[in-house]
């Protein structure tokens, strides 16, 4: 087979080595449009992980390249004035001219024909040329050959909001270093690692924004050089930042990060097929260091399908399925990395401890444990850290030894302290009988109150008759509801240390539906009762009834059919109340855009949409009692072209908080049939994280929380201060429990003093409400 190489960066070098080295009678020619010695940018990182694959593919190569490693295993980092270390990472950098020039030997070593100088106009005539059997589209971010067969290889390029420039310094670092800076303008970070003795990789990033006000965009090469080294002088210690790019003028030295997703990777051209490898099929940020490994990667999957398939269709069928696969976890790791740089002036609020967790955990793949595998010293000092400073906030003082795991911390919100924080979410169960809940609901809702979580919240309870989702729904509209939910909660009181909640809604257009189990969403086959919304809508086109628009006396009934509601919740003991603003049903259909059409003042903007679910809110927190606390779930993503975005949900938190909310819950979509959303493990964590950290709120994360790694995960790094576990607490209603002896943490009961004082407490509240 003739193979040709077009690009000679790490992904075609290492494509035509493993496939020479494979099959030495293939003809492997690789063309590369620069000299042998030209390249950009300064060192490459690995992880240890990559290093085992490279021994694995060809121990000659990896032998050579481990020779040339600078080796290191921690991430310092710089925020404020501290410097938090971390160990255990396992990095190895090398020069990336000395990196290619060990694969070039290599490729003549096996014989393979390397050519240089040579642009490639056409990837057809050059194929012809060398009678190729397979093409290897290598040339890099900016490929020719991708653009050229865009129809097929269907490529998204996405140039993100930061402007950053590759530098290097003639400093020494024995760590991957992280410097943050804060100026008049705003954030500069910088990612420092040493690549070979004297030399280190120096990038500075900074917003678009940031770049722009700094005056960066008409600075000539010389001045930026010098305004970085002005600006990170301490950490350089008298070194020089240096180029290698001195081809770029001006502002082109500072580049914008594209990032590429590939929906294919194969184009047959005739009989001959251009398969794409490296960065022409794909893209990962620089702050995880992937992009080189993700290349060398490519090449050898390639070679293993080449080599593992008689025929060459199949061949690349299997190498795109796998690799396809594998470049999308990564590249969902490297995004949220990207997106959390972009972001640091959201995070800046945060003590630096906190800030270099998170900035740690940011892509989501390095969760508390394995971080914990990694330095146990530094995960047991940042939960020390971490549980003096909760104990404080909750009025209680810490125990002797407070290494506690995050989620097993109190949380405290306005007269009601949280033992820990998990929540088990309000999860409907379709068993009350017109509206009154029973033996049933003691059982769920008692079993998961002595499991081990703070909070458990009773499913969404209906304010009218006419509000329930199902004709099985409870309900809290009649004197006989309140004393049902009274004797539940009273026994969830009596018989553990759990507090209770419950959430209040109204289903809109979404209600007089069967029971889940006979078809989620269908209507009633008989007994149906009128629908209301804030627009004329049919949930499902075709089959559902069709909601009439609410008017100004439905909307005043509605509020005080709340009203009521919160009252009686009040009355049955509920320590908690939360609004039901999401999923689609009736206060969540006036937020939404795609739901909410009208013209009057409920309609158009964004805040317009909020004001009567914020005059429910307003009139529900005025009834409810001040010492006691009121969430709002939102759907934080509508997952749909023109509805809610994760930027709306900060504005409707941040016009909940003014109202007098102390958490906003955020969930998602729901709101649509039309929606797509993008499912994965905490795949909802991001939102409650924006919502904390930018509306300046108290956040429950909620969605595929299924592991204590999870919940401390998302608790220590400030994603969001509470999390609700559903599914995961009906397998097993003592999931927090288990999940702590899981972790080897015994979750301790709350001291005698302590519940001896909340009990004080609630009595002198009772005392000044009476």
């Amino acid at each position: 087979m003739n193979v040709l190489c077009i690009g000679g960066g790490p992904a075609g070098l290492y494509s035509a080595l493993l496939l020479k080295k494979a099959a030495p009678r293939h003809r492997v020619v690789v063309v590369e449009r620069n000299r042998p010695y030209d390249t950009f940018g300064w060192g490459v990182v690995f992880s240890d992980q990559t290093l085992d694959n490279l021994v694995a593919a060809d121990e000659p190569t990896a032998r050579e390249i481990l020779a040339s490693f600078n080796h290191w295993d921690d991430i310092e980092i710089f925020f404020k004035g501290a410097r938090v270390r971390s160990g255990g990472h396992g990095f190895a950098g090398i020069g990336r001219k000395h990196l290619l020039n060990i694969l070039q030997r290599r490729c003549e070593a096996l014989g393979v024909e390397l050519v240089f100088e040579t642009d490639v106009a056409d990837d057809g005539e050059l194929a012809a040329h060398y009678a190729a059997d397979l093409v290897i589209a290598a040339d890099g971010l900016n490929s020719r050959i991708r653009a050229r067969h865009a129809g097929t290889f269907t490529p998204q390029v996405e140039a993100r909001q930061c402007r950053f420039v590759w530098l290097g310094t003639t400093k020494r670092f024995d760590a991957f270093t992280f410097d943050f800076r804060e100026t008049e303008h705003g954030w500069f970070q910088a990612h420092v690692y040493q690549f070979e003795p004297g030399t280190s990789t120096f990038i500075v990033e900074t917003p678009e924004t940031v770049w722009r006000a700094a005056g960066l965009e008409d600075m000539t090469q010389q001045e930026a050089i010098a305004f970085c080294e002005r600006l990170f002088a301490d950490r350089l210690d008298g070194h020089p930042l240096m180029s290698n790019a001195a081809h770029l003028r001006g502002s082109a030295m500072w580049l914008r990060f594209p990032r590429i997703v590939c929906e294919r990777w194969v184009h047959w051209a005739g009989a001959v097929p251009v398969v794409l490898a490296g960065d022409a099929a794909h893209s990962a940020h620089f702050s995880i260091g992937s992009g080189t490994k993700l290349a060398l990667e490519d090449a050898i999957a390639l070679a293993r399908c080449v080599g593992a398939h008689g025929d060459l269709r199949q061949a690349l069928e299997a190498y795109q399925a796998e690799r396809s696969v594998e470049v999308l976890k990564l590249q969902s790791a490297a995004r949220n990395s990207m997106e959390w740089f972009e972001n640091v002036a959201r995070y800046a609020a945060l003590d630096a401890p906190q800030f270099a967790y998170a900035m740690l955990a940011r892509s989501q793949r390095l969760s508390h444990e394995n971080l914990r595998l990694r330095d146990p010293g530094y995960v047991a000092d940042y939960e020390r850290w971490f549980a003096r400073r909760a104990f404080a906030q909750a009025g209680l003082a810490p125990p002797d030894e407070c290494a506690i795991p995050p989620m097993f911390t109190p949380f405290r919100v306005r007269g009601l302290v949280l033992k820990n924080r998990i929540v088990v979410s309000p999860m409907a169960q379709y068993s009350a009988t017109d509206g009154v809940v029973g033996d049933w609901h003691l059982l769920h809702l008692g079993a998961r109150a002595v499991g081990g979580a703070a909070l458990v919240m009773a499913e969404m309870t209906c304010v009218s008759a006419d509000a329930r989702i199902t004709p099985w729904c409870p309900g809290l509209y009649a004197p006989e509801h309140t004393v049902a939910w009274r004797r539940i909660v009273a026994a969830v009181h009596a018989t553990s240390d759990a507090s209770i909640g419950i959430q209040l809604g109204h289903a809109g257009a979404k209600g007089s539906t069967r029971a889940m189990w006979d078809g989620i969403d269908q209507p009633l086959a008989d007994g149906n009762w009128p629908l209301l919304s804030a627009s004329p809508q049919q949930y499902l086109e075709g089959v559902s009834q069709v909601a009439r628009e609410a008017g100004a006396a439905d909307m005043a009934r509605i509020e005080a059919d709340f009203v009521r509601a919160t009252l009686a919740a009040d009355e049955a003991g509920f320590d908690w109340l939360e609004l039901h603003c999401a999923h689609g049903y009736l206060l969540s259909s006036f937020i939404s855009p795609l739901t909410n059409r009208r013209t009057d003042e409920h309609g158009g903007t964004l805040e317009n949409r909020c004001r009567f679910p914020l005059r429910v809110f307003a009139a529900m927190r005025a009834a409810w009692p001040a010492h006691k606390p009121m969430s709002v779930r939102i759907s934080a993503h509508d997952w749909v072209e023109g509805g809610v975005t994760p930027d709306d949900a900060v504005q409707v938190a941040r016009l909940f908080k003014a109202a007098g909310a102390d958490v906003i819950d955020c969930s998602s979509g729901q709101v649509s049939k039309r929606e797509r959303p993008v499912f994965g493990r905490m795949y909802q964590a991001p939102f409650a994280d924006r919502v904390r950290n930018e509306a300046g709120i108290a956040t429950m994360a909620v969605g595929a929380i299924h592991e204590a790694d999870h919940a401390n995960g998302i608790i220590a790094a400030g994603r969001a201060d509470l999390c609700a576990v559903g599914r995961p607490h009906l397998a097993n209603p003592a999931w927090t429990l288990a999940e702590a002896a899981r972790i080897g943490y015994r979750a301790q009961p709350w001291p005698r003093q302590y519940l001896a004082g909340k009990a004080q407490l609630e009595r002198n509240l009772e005392r000044e409400r009476s």
